[in-house]
């Protein structure tokens, strides 16, 4: 089940070509009611008249195909949710982009609704914003999923005045046999979330967020989770739970925010890693965390601040703080998963209730690094054995230091700013090993440390060794280039990438360098897309025209010119070459 639902977020925004209509040019709706009036405690029937344009369809609500966006009826108001949706019977067609017949609707149909009318509604007139989510395509391609709206109107009425029937010889056409009903059952993230009560949805959410942990982004939070609460509080569980309470409080956030703007903005998931202020921050934020490593002072608040606070100590700014911050390192690690989930927060156009979803989201994000927390402060409890615990702190520091320059390093040229963190490296090895004697006289500790500082060094030299690096002859996306390559009817593969990328960088080192990999890839078109600077009109434009919302995005497009691939994850070479291999 997960699988399948994994496997359709990685096209629910993909737009599988592009054509010279615009979506709204070949889809319109009406909404008709089938009732004058409407009784509290009691389903208003309504009808949307579906007119689409001649040579195009538009997929059913089940369309044989996980990569097709099924049909699907919203209701936009929480008080007047869609009690049930009556579907016609679709055609059966076959088309060149698919093996096997698709569920299709096409020319005029009628779709039938159910609006159920909650007890305690108030009387009186009400709008309710009704969207018609499809996907259009035509014998050869698909226009990226669209929607239209229109408004409907509901007149509830006291008990005493009668309800009539209008519209009769519509509605008289209309099948309300169950077996028609669109339960939602597809493996849509949003048809999930839809078909499940808010208890079971935000436990849905809850578990996708502990997956992400599984995603390359985070990786980095785990020394700065160690390093930061290794050295707080006392080792008292209670003290260490409330300050891990707070770092993800802290996160969650920060992640709520940052979606909820990037789905009702269509702006890039994790955008704000691009922006150089950002970037310097962070940086800065790092360097000062690990100063209190070092000892270079104590992580306090002033004492007029902590009474003005109310007694509370220090560390619950410096943890809630420290959560706000983590939350925009952790927000560029997109996957499928929180795709999905964007799509259905825009959908809906409710900030409140997409801020709901993605603190949630935030929540099982961070809940491993709430252990991870209490785990780290704990290590205070172990015997001390001389000035070993100061040792590790100098190793945490270090890694601080490292994730400083990690972050501030696309600021630079990259001729030069792929030196930085081996010099580095290098640098905070040798001082491990020959300056810093801390915890020196317990064995065990050194001996981890030599072998620890040695493989950071052999790590470092061997990064910045000139080498033989492997990749495909990639190109610089052009709209001309890339017009030409569609009209000579070629291959495409294009890599939409971030300097701030780390699944990015692993594509390139671990899939994009495999030799089997290059040499398929010379059967297509190679572009690469630099997105670091997403805000730039060039980039807006391109970010745009293929709907994408983050990275690693790689867009693998066929002869005809159909998308029939987007990933947006790392693949591993053996998978990618799979996929190039089924493309004609």
């Amino acid at each position: 089940m997960l699988k399948q639902i994994l496997f359709l977020i990685f096209f629910v925004l993909a737009g599988i070509n592009y054509s010279q209509f615009n979506s709204s040019d070949i889809v319109t709706i009406e909404l008709i009611s089938g009732q004058d009036n409407a009784h509290q405690n009691s389903n208003f029937k309504f009808a949307i008249k579906v007119s689409i344009k001649n040579s195009w369809h538009i997929n059913s609500d089940k369309p044989n195909e996980d990569f097709l966006i099924p049909t699907r009826v919203i209701s936009l108001d929480n008080k007047f949710p869609l009690a049930n949706v009556y579907f016609p019977k679709p055609k059966e067609l076959k088309f060149s982009f698919s093996e096997k017949p698709v569920s299709v609707f096409d020319g005029e149909i009628f779709i039938a609704g159910l609006i159920r009318i909650d007890p305690d509604i108030p009387l009186g007139t009400y709008k309710i914003p009704i969207h018609l989510n499809y996907q259009a395509c035509n014998n050869e391609s698909c226009m990226p999923p669209a929607k239209v709206i229109d408004t409907l109107q509901i007149n509830i009425v006291s008990n005493s005045i009668k309800v009539n029937e209008i519209n009769e010889s519509i509605f008289n056409k209309i099948n309300f046999e169950e077996s028609n009903a669109n339960k939602n059952n597809d493996n849509s993230i949003g048809s999930l979330l839809e078909s499940n009560g808010i208890v079971l949805s935000l436990l849905f959410i809850f578990l996708g967020g502990l997956a992400l942990n599984l995603t390359p982004c985070v990786y980095p939070l785990i020394p700065i989770t160690i390093g930061y609460f290794g050295g707080q509080s006392e080792g008292r569980t209670s003290r260490l739970l409330l300050l891990g309470s707070l770092y993800i409080l802290g996160m969650a956030i920060t992640y709520s925010i940052i979606g909820v703007i990037t789905s009702l903005s269509g702006a890039v998931f994790g955008t704000l890693l691009q922006k150089p202020i950002v970037m310097i921050a962070i940086s800065l934020l790092f360097v000062v965390l690990s100063l209190s490593q070092f000892g270079v002072y104590e992580f306090r608040l002033p004492d007029k601040w902590v009474m003005k606070a109310g007694g509370a100590k220090a560390g619950l700014f410096g943890s809630l703080f420290m959560g706000l911050t983590m939350g925009i390192v952790a927000a560029p690690c997109i996957g499928p998963f929180v795709l999905g989930l964007v799509t259905y927060v825009a959908a809906k156009g409710d900030p409140y209730y997409g801020f709901l979803m993605f603190f949630v989201l935030a929540l099982g994000l961070g809940t491993p690094y709430l252990l991870l927390a209490i785990f780290s402060g704990k290590i205070k409890k172990l015997p001390r054995a001389g000035d070993w615990m100061e040792g590790v702190k100098h190793i945490f520091g270090f890694l601080l230091l490292g994730m400083a320059i990690y972050f501030i390093q696309p600021l630079f040229s990259k001729d030069i700013n792929v030196y930085f963190l081996p010099a580095f490296g290098i640098i905070a090895a040798l001082y491990l090993l020959i300056i810093d004697r801390m915890g020196n006289k317990v064995f065990s500790f050194k001996l981890f440390k030599i072998i620890f500082s040695l493989i950071v060094i052999g790590i470092s030299i061997y990064s910045i060794m000139p080498a033989e690096k492997l990749s495909p002859n990639w190109r610089e996306y052009t709209e001309e280039d890339f017009q030409e390559a569609l009209l000579n009817k070629q291959k495409i593969v294009i890599d939409f990438y971030a300097d701030w990328c780390i699944p990015c960088k692993e594509l390139d080192a671990l899939t994009f360098s495999d030799k089997r990999v290059i040499n398929e890839l010379k059967n297509y078109i190679t572009f690469k897309v630099d997105m670091t600077q997403t805000l730039s009109e060039k980039n807006d434009i391109i970010r745009k025209k293929f709907n994408i919302v983050g990275m690693p995005t790689v867009l693998i497009i066929d002869s005809k010119g159909n998308e029939v691939e987007r990933l947006t994850g790392f693949v591993n070479s053996d998978e990618f070459l799979k996929k190039l291999q089924r493309v004609k």
